[in-house]
């Protein structure tokens, strides 16, 4: 699933600098290429070694013990779908909600779900994400935030539903070294896969609550970038056009205003088949 969207180099500004509320039409984001964290306006690549992570030469607990930021074991691991995969978006939540923007970023593989397209358009111009139901694995990030950036994340998703992943319907497996939280004294200590499966690192997801969009067989649209994703939807509705614009640059302006914005999603949910939310919590 990375592979659809914009990779930069760690060093690029535009990582941390262009994100999608500012530029709607490259949401979800400029997506790292690789496992890193997140520092205030830097993007540190993390190496794997000695069974944990490591950043600037050092632990990654180390690291975040110097900064006096929270632990890897006390942070919680939210699958990203959409936007929250990119630094640039982290940032700005982060730093509106007045919490540092220290986050590291791994890379998982996730069974049985897969980036969609949420049935709803955002006040900034475009359509989001939103996970759905799908066969096959997904390669996505992991965003490790501690409690008070969770928080802040649950303020900034309110078209969504923050849950838990049930491990048996989508089992979820992290790249890197053999503990993902950096234990390597933790009984539990193991390849990353059954490590998940036995509960040790449970995922949230946010599902969203409109919804997805899906094709006229009833599938679910997976994501694509967004001036082709809008271009499309443009292409398929006279109607849209005539309100929204014939182009994905006259789109996000127009939907910025919410008369315009509230047609628009009538529009696109008469026109085309929603699926319920597709990711499973645990009950």
């Amino acid at each position: 699933m990375l592979d659809d969207f914009t990779h930069h180099r760690p060093e690029s500004p535009a990582l941390t600098r262009d994100d999608p509320m500012a530029m709607p039409l490259t949401y979800p984001g400029l997506l790292p290429p690789g496992p890193g964290v997140l520092s205030g306006r830097q993007f540190l690549p993390l190496t794997g070694r000695d069974g944990g992570w490591h950043v600037e030469g050092s632990p990654l607990d180390a690291w975040l013990a110097a900064r006096g930021e929270a632990p890897m074991r006390a942070r919680h691991a939210v699958v990203a779908v959409g936007s929250n995969a990119a630094p640039a978006q982290l940032h700005r939540k982060f730093t509106r909600h007045r919490v540092p923007a220290v986050v590291p970023l791994t890379r998982v593989r996730v069974h049985g779900l897969a980036p969609g397209v949420s049935a709803h358009i955002s006040r900034y111009g475009y359509i989001p994400a939103a996970p759905v139901a799908a066969p096959g694995v997904s390669e996505l990030f992991v965003s490790w935030v501690d409690d008070r950036q969770l928080a802040a994340l649950d303020r900034t998703e309110p078209n969504y539903r923050r849950r838990v992943l049930d491990p048996g319907a989508h089992p979820v497996s992290f790249d890197g070294p053999a503990d993902p939280l950096e234990g390597p004294a933790d009984p539990l200590e193991g390849p990353a896969g059954p490590l998940e499966e036995a509960g040790a690192v449970p995922c949230h997801v946010y599902d969203g609550l409109h919804g997805c969009l899906a094709d006229e067989a009833g599938r679910p649209v997976r994501l694509a970038p967004q001036r082709r994703l809008i271009g499309a939807l443009l292409g398929a509705s006279a109607e849209l056009a005539r309100v929204c614009g014939g182009t994905p640059e006259e789109f996000v302006v127009r939907v910025r205003d919410p008369r315009v914005r509230d047609t628009a999603q009538r529009l696109l949910r008469r026109g085309r088949r929603v699926t319920g939310p597709a990711a499973r919590a645990a009950a």
